[in-house]
């Protein structure tokens, strides 16, 4: 379980309740304190961090065998379709992917609601591989990193308008990590169209 600044607040929090009510309250209320505020903390501590490395993600991908990284540089026209599919300008001037023949991983990162969710993306022959969570820093809406959810987007590929070719079920209270998936699954696959041109 990742450790974050939030679960080592909630177990201070815990550390000075217990020694504030020790020898006031007895064992029952100590131990009652104890089990509400542990279930708090794994709570906390769930809802994000660090779930695979971005190097581990490529690693696992080519089975230890990653072709060399490959750059597209995002201007002119590119820059312009990625603004279209994110509805913002993208954040940096260049991506790195790597490809071998007809399959590509990508990491890439969009915001939810605040902080940005990096993913990992692996499209083969044009559709989505798999799409993983590899590093989630909001409060809410961590429930994006599980298969129930990435599952909806494997085997999807783009239309001829350029969006994905499939509806993707939200989640209820992760409605900002849904749409940062969304954009970050049709973005991978543009970018896969592009990173084949010459």
């Amino acid at each position: 379980m990742p450790k974050t600044r939030a679960s080592t607040w909630v177990w201070d929090t815990i550390s000075n309740a217990l020694s504030r009510y020790e020898n006031r309250q007895g064992g029952v209320l100590k131990y009652g304190l104890l089990l509400l505020l542990s279930l708090v903390s794994v709570s906390v501590a769930a809802s994000g961090g660090i779930y695979q490395k971005p190097a581990d993600f490529i690693n696992e991908v080519f089975a230890g065998d990653a072709p060399k990284v490959s750059i597209l540089w995002l201007t002119g026209d590119l820059r312009d379709d990625i603004e279209g599919v994110l509805g913002h300008k993208p954040a940096t001037l260049r991506t790195r992917y790597w490809k071998r023949h007809l399959r590509s991983a990508w990491i890439l990162e969009e915001t939810g609601k605040t902080k940005p969710i990096t993913v990992g993306v692996v499209i083969n022959r044009g559709h989505i591989e798999k799409i993983k969570v590899l590093v989630f820093r909001e409060s809410r809406g961590w429930e994006v990193r599980h298969a129930f959810f990435t599952d909806q987007f494997v085997n999807a590929t783009l239309t001829s308008e350029g969006k994905l070719d499939r509806n993707i079920d939200g989640i209820t209270g992760a409605t900002l990590s849904v749409r940062a998936l969304r954009k970050i699954a049709q973005l991978a696959l543009y970018l896969d169209r592009q990173s084949g041109k010459p």
